[in-house]
């Protein structure tokens, strides 16, 4: 079989490299993300499943909504994935062109599920953002700032019908200093509204 990797394309990151990067937290919701993505029935990890395990796992991530209300209301929506909504997704593949195609990140072995462009570019934001801050290993926040900077995936498609702000959860991670340090704001250009 041909691969389609494009000739000269580098290969992304190996599972090992990718989880020595992750702190524990991180590398539970991606452990929960998979999960999910199994229980649901999705042929593929999404940002809407790395969204759901964050919120269920990491507090600091929970900690830059608004409140335990639109916390609530988010996964609510995520929960309704396998049965409503998200049915509109299964079978088809996330991608709001961040990456090519071609370069669908394996972070697990082969026979597992694979990610979305859209979740692989996130992960790959996050350990990226964490570098920017010094930090050896990427944190949940990394990450949910990673998937808000990505404005036509899954998991912006669930923070706007929970009316979640994706502007002000990056100001308020952005606003302390243990995350916010040294990080870009995805939304700077675009602040001046």
């Amino acid at each position: 079989m041909q691969s389609r990797t494009p000739p000269g394309a580098e290969p992304g990151p190996t599972r090992t490299e990718t989880d020595s990067r992750l702190s524990a937290v991180l590398a539970s919701v991606v452990a929960g993300a998979r999960r999910r993505a199994v229980r649901d029935g999705d042929r593929q990890i999404d940002t809407a499943h790395l969204l759901h395990s964050l919120l269920e796992t990491d507090p600091e991530v929970r900690s830059a909504f608004d409140d335990g209300a639109q916390v609530v209301r988010l996964l609510g929506y995520l929960v309704q994935r396998s049965i409503g909504y998200g049915l509109q997704w299964r079978g088809t593949v996330e991608d709001s062109g961040a990456v090519p195609l071609v370069k669908v990140g394996d972070f697990g072995p082969a026979k597992e599920k694979r990610w979305s462009p859209s979740a692989t570019a996130a992960m790959e934001t996050a350990i990226e953002r964490a570098d920017r801050r010094g930090e050896p290993r990427a944190l949940g926040i990394d990450l949910l700032v990673a998937l808000i900077s990505d404005p036509d995936c899954r998991a912006i498609e669930v923070l706007g019908r929970a009316g979640a702000d994706p502007k002000a959860i990056v100001r308020r991670v952005e606003e302390d200093p243990s995350t916010g340090a040294a990080s870009a704001d995805p939304y700077a250009e675009t602040s001046a509204d």
